[in-house]
């Protein structure tokens, strides 16, 4: 840790660039604020399209392999340091990162005439990132974050398939879901790790129960979890995958009972982490039962507690809490922190609670929309000014 302080002094320039949730984290925010208003007035103000491509596929990209993969790098690019002991990325590296990320907000605005130069401009973040990531736990040989790393990789080709699907339709969807699933076993992954940990270093100054610590069962939860994940990429109906995730549902929901999570009810720095992941199983269990009840549990309803809920929470969760942290403020919430919070389980409740309601859906659509950007704007209102300026 010594030798990665002495590495950030050593650079003068701003201090966004010291870190890489600095950057990552506020514009990751500021994007997921405004890319839902442009994906709304896409449909309500023009003919449905963004850069000549369909609105819903562009909001699904952008989410995921947009928003979703500045927060993945926000948060690695700072946790990989420290699990590897070598230097961070920081200054003009660092900035050519956020250039690609940037770069590539930027082509899902450009014409289907752009083609090729579109393309590449998207991928070329995630595979600049991966590569990293790669080359820091070789370096360090640091062989227990390796599936870290694989499942980076896998997200880069996803991005990769989801443009192939211009050419070859059938791969989108595919990709797409791949993406929901990399993205939700790195959640359940790092989630397993972090949450208990956090909980107790809460819970043991108050003479409290200590959470389970992550161990066998966990890692079975983990095994079942991808393996339902896996199936649900394959063939997201099959009576096979609508029963592995069941049984994935069923094993989260008791990881999370063993962390014993309603006991840190005074603190919602703590207490959003348990909220976050609970939307894992939740939509572990909503997806099983529309794969083998398709006419009662909509589909959309299991996605979208995944990604609205696991994703947004989760991703809101640490990022404040690691902005705090990192930037030597205490990790204890405000007024302003519980509010965000609020507002993002507010905006995934509705959400998913929408394709229940076929009469109220248009409404609670919009309604969700609204909450999720008060959230994100929230958000860079109230920790742009941490990340933009130096530790205290």
């Amino acid at each position: 840790m010594g030798a990665t302080r002495d590495g950030i002094r050593g650079w003068q320039g701003p201090a966004i660039l010291t870190y890489g949730f600095r950057p990552f984290f506020l514009l990751a925010a500021v994007w997921a604020a405004l890319a839902v208003p442009i994906w709304v007035a896409s449909f309500t103000l023009g003919d449905g399209t963004i850069g000549g491509t369909d609105g819903r596929l562009w909001h699904t990209h952008e989410m995921l392999f947009g928003y979703g993969a500045g927060v993945i790098a926000g948060f690695l690019l700072t946790a990989v340091p420290n699990w590897t002991g070598r230097l961070p990325v920081s200054g003009w590296p660092l900035a050519g990162l956020v250039g690609l990320w940037l770069l590539g907000r930027g082509a899902g605005f450009l014409p289907p005439a752009a083609g090729l130069f579109a393309v590449i401009a998207d991928v070329a973040f995630l595979v600049v990132f991966a590569a990293l990531i790669w080359r820091e736990i070789l370096a360090a040989k640091n062989r227990r974050n390796l599936p870290v790393a694989v499942m980076v990789t896998v997200l880069a080709c996803a991005n990769i398939a989801f443009h192939a699907s211009a050419r070859w339709p059938e791969a989108g969807p595919h990709a797409e879901r791949v993406a929901v699933a990399v993205i939700t076993a790195l959640i359940a992954l790092i989630g397993g790790r972090i949450i208990p940990s956090f909980t107790q270093n809460w819970v043991m100054p108050r003479g409290l129960a200590r959470p389970t610590p992550f161990g066998l069962f966990d890692k079975i939860a983990l095994v079942v979890t991808v393996g339902g994940l896996a199936l649900w990429v394959a063939a997201p109906q099959g009576p096979a995958t609508g029963a592995a995730l069941l049984a994935a549902g069923g094993l989260g929901l008791v990881r999370l009972l063993r962390w014993r999570g309603w006991q840190t009810w005074p603190e919602s720095m703590v207490w959003i982490l348990h909220f976050g992941f609970v939307w894992l199983p939740l939509g572990f269990l909503l997806l099983g039962a529309s794969a083998l009840a398709p006419s009662a549990v909509p589909f959309t309803a299991g996605v979208h507690a995944l990604t609205a809920g696991g994703i947004g929470v989760m991703t809101l969760a640490v990022m404040t809490r690691a902005t705090r942290g990192h930037t030597g403020r205490p990790r204890a919430s405000d007024l302003a922190t519980t509010a965000i919070y609020s507002l993002i389980l507010a905006a995934a409740a509705v959400r998913v609670a929408a394709p229940f309601l076929p009469d109220l859906t248009p409404a609670l659509l919009g309604a969700s929309a609204g909450l999720w950007v008060l959230a994100f704007a929230g958000f860079a209102v109230v920790y742009g000014p941490m990340l933009l300026r130096k530790s205290l």
